[in-house]
Formats: C-alpha cells, structure tokens, sequence
C-alpha cells in the first residue's frame, strides 16, 4: 500500500531529466578549491582544504593520505529556519557527512596521495531535495581540483619522487613534473570521478533526481553513489511504507547509472583545463 501523497507532484521535467546544474569554481578565495554548486533550487558550497598534517591518530612516517568531510545545513537553507548544531552534529548530519567522506575515500588513492589530509566542507545554502547527492557530486569536483593544485605546487608527487622528512628540512626543492606526469599521476589519485544521484518510484513510476516535492511523494526513494566507470559505492535504498520488486530495485539501478553517467560528464567538462 503506497503512503499518503503530500502534494501535486507533477514536474515540468521528464521522468528520466536531471535538474539544471550550475557550477561555479573557486567562489570563495581562502579554500584550496572551492565549488559552488547548484542542482535545481539545491544549492551546495563544497570548500577543500589542505590540513597542515595528517591527523594525530597516524603514525609519524605514515605514507598514506586521508579525506575527511563534514556536512551542515546553513539556517536559511530550509522553509522554516534550521537551527544550527553548535554542540557537534547530530543524527541525521552526522549520517550524510558520514557518507560523504566514505565516499570520497572510495573514489580516492590514498596511497597515491601520500601523507596530505584534505577536509571536505559541504554547507546546504538552499534545500530542495537530493542534498546529501548534490554534496557529493560537488565535493569530487573540489577534491579533484585541490588534488590537481598541490600535484601543480610539488606537494602531491608519486611516491618515487617524493621528499623526504630530512629533504623537506633541508630545503630541498621538489621535483617538478612534465604535464604529461601530472595528468597522469592525478588519474593514479583519483582514477575515476564520484557522483550520486537520488531516484525514486512515483505511482509505480521511476523519477531520477529527486526534488523535495518528488521525494515527499516517493513510495521508494534511493541513493546512488557510484564512480565513473560503474562501479556502487554506495546504495540507499528504502520502501516508504511501501514494498518494492527485484524488477523495481533494477529499474532504479538503471535510472540511477544513466544520472551518473551524465553527472561525470558535466563534471568532466567543469574541470577541463582549469588549473
């Protein structure tokens, strides 16, 4: 039995058409790359910043990276105002900020990185549906950017080239790599791009990228996160008072990696030879 419906939930966009997207890079100056990103009337600032050491927990000749992100709704960013969790995040935050790190780390080497800890911010300026996707999309597009800036600054280098502790004390200047080597080595960092994208069943009909109205709706919606070249990360799937079908849990599968599939390509084209 499908739940009550909380509204009209037609849409001038087909079943299968994601929401407009708009991004704008370095929107901030202070963040190592930052991205304003807008999916529909979802609007998310995904800020990367290089830490100054690899977290305490590490040991000291530790060489392997870390991706940390956190995730926040601004006060503004819902109908009624978000009270601001000044005491740490709670559930619900905590879940999705837990989930966007798990997934940037699934995307990233962090061998390849080496010892360099990058922080994620994800702060929901405007909500309407599919935050927790739209976070994710926009943090890979920060990440890759940062991890192309310190790779161009001689602060990301394969392995073979990296300094030492003693070298970098010395002062000792890092090895500068061709283009052809920095491409490279950002693929071995990041091999393939990450994106999520939220679908759902409407009255028994599959809805790829979820607004709120649409989610509302859904007597199942779903989270997809997968990395360009098809593999899952991540799914989150859930009946709302509903049951759903292995035919149903495919259809959505299916909508979902045709959403990724154009969600890579638009990030593809975001970052192309932007340095």
């Amino acid at each position: 039995m499908a739940k009550m419906k909380s509204g009209d939930v037609s849409s001038n966009r087909a079943a299968d058409e994601l929401r407009n997207i708009e991004v704008t890079l370095d929107f901030t100056p202070n963040a190592d790359a930052s991205v304003l990103y807008q999916q529909g009337d979802t609007m998310v600032l995904a800020c990367a910043t290089v830490a100054a050491s690899l977290p305490r927990w590490f040991p000291r000749d530790a060489n392997r990276g870390w991706v940390h992100a956190e995730y926040s709704l601004l006060p503004g960013s819902t109908d009624s105002r978000f009270q601001r969790e000044r005491r740490g995040a709670k559930g619900r935050t905590q879940e999705i900020e837990r989930l966007v790190a798990r997934s940037l780390r699934g995307a990233i080497d962090l061998e390849a990185l080496g010892p360099i800890a990058i922080t994620v911010d994800c702060d929901i300026l405007n909500a309407d549906g599919g935050t927790r996707c739209a976070s994710i999309t926009a943090a890979n597009i920060a990440l890759r950017l940062c991890v192309r800036r310190l790779i161009a600054s001689g602060r990301c280098l394969p392995a073979d080239k990296r300094l030492t502790y003693d070298q970098i004390k010395a002062g000792v200047e890092a090895p500068t790599l061709s283009s052809k080597e920095a491409i490279e080595h950002e693929n071995n960092v990041i091999p393939h791009d990450l994106a999520a994208i939220s679908v759902g069943l409407v009255d028994g009909d599959v809805y790829t990228d979820l607004d709120y109205i649409l989610d509302s709706n859904a007597d199942v919606d779903m989270n997809v996160v997968m990395t360009a070249d098809g593999k899952f990360v991540e799914v989150q799937g859930t009946g709302e008072e509903f049951t759903y079908t292995r035919e149903e849990l495919d259809a959505l599968l299916e909508a979902a990696t045709a959403g990724v599939k154009e969600l890579n390509k638009m990030q593809e084209n975001v970052l192309s030879g932007v340095e």
